[in-house]
């Protein structure tokens, strides 16, 4: 018979003196897988062979010491998410501003209170679970854009090119960073709506027919449709940046022909990113435009496709745009 593998988060338990580490097991053992170590050297060889949730040490230790446990583990960019609580007693002088500056998460004083570590206990590993949560929810939104990309015969750096132009145009136009930070997550949905659009149609290498256009143009509606039945505000941002990213300032874009203000200022935004990136990259139909061809193009548009207050943020975030083209290459 097979065993499961437990789904109890792995504590490792860290102090010199072995009565504070029994302490410890007796108030979290039922609860938590625990890993023990006497020294700070003896701690870093057992997080290299299994790599605890969080981490309870002690700060008075010979030789490395707590916070010098700590400055190694936040040195190392695989293990510096692992929250770090220091146990403490309260006769030690201990400089707690120091230990948060190391990037300890929180302080408990000996003799340990069991309710008390436990509540640190599970408040922190809340917290690690739900910025694993967060990661993971917008890999999977970064993935959905990336799939509508690929069958539009896009590529999936193009996504994350705009959605990153995107953000730094937010913030230029002093909007809020977390606004922004949304944005940047939510843009990468700009086009999920291909996903229902007939490959025939979306494929052809040839101008399309007005009713193939029409059939088209359908995919900002369905994009809203397939994010709008979330109630979250970054998948109700993705939607009206699916719903509205090809109106155009003038009212003369699609699907409702929106002019000016109108139109949501996530979707104008990344309708000039959008644009700003499929100009300059390369596709099987075309090939890339140099950035002073599609600047001059958009500055051209500027007040008929775009919103002309945004377009020269665009000109003005240029020397970052550019490092973003170039760490995303295609």
């Amino acid at each position: 018979m097979i065993s499961m593998p437990s789904n109890q988060p792995c504590l490792l338990l860290v102090d010199d003196e072995p009565v504070n580490l029994r302490v410890l097991k007796q108030i979290l053992q039922q609860d938590y897988q625990l890993m023990f170590a006497t020294s700070g050297e003896q701690a870093l060889q057992l997080v290299a062979q299994q790599r605890p949730d969080l981490i309870l040490s002690d700060v008075m230790m010979p030789q490395l010491t707590g916070f010098d446990l700590c400055q190694r583990l936040k040195a190392d960019p695989t293990l510096s998410a692992i929250p770090l609580i220091f146990v403490t007693a309260l006769k030690e002088e201990v400089d707690e501003a120091k230990g948060f500056a190391l990037g300890a998460v929180d302080y408990i004083t000996k003799p340990v209170s069991p309710a008390i570590v436990r509540a640190r206990v599970k408040t922190h590993l809340s917290l690690v679970k739900a910025d694993e949560l967060k990661r993971t929810r917008l890999q999977v939104i970064e993935s959905l854009g990336r799939a509508a990309e690929y069958k539009d015969n896009e590529t999936g750096m193009h996504v994350k090119r705009m959605s990153h132009y995107a953000q730094l145009i937010a913030l230029a136009a002093g909007l809020p960073a977390e606004w922004a930070e949304e944005l940047l997550h939510a843009a990468p949905m700009h086009d999920i709506g291909k996903i229902g659009t007939p490959d025939h149609i979306l494929l052809k290498p040839g101008r399309l027919t007005d009713d193939e256009m029409a059939i088209m143009r359908q995919h900002a509606e369905i994009g809203a449709e397939i994010l709008g039945q979330c109630d979250s505000s970054l998948m109700q941002m993705a939607a009206k940046v699916a719903r509205y990213h090809h109106e155009k300032w003038d009212g003369s874009g699609y699907p409702h022909g929106l002019a000016g203000d109108a139109i949501p200022l996530e979707a104008r935004i990344v309708a000039l990113t959008d644009v700003f990136d499929a100009l300059t990259s390369a596709r099987p139909y075309k090939a890339a435009w140099s950035v002073e061809q599609a600047l001059e193009f958009i500055q051209q548009q500027a007040g008929k496709h775009f919103d002309p207050a945004l377009v020269p943020l665009l000109l003005q975030e240029l020397p970052k745009i550019l490092d973003i083209k170039a760490r995303w290459a295609d």
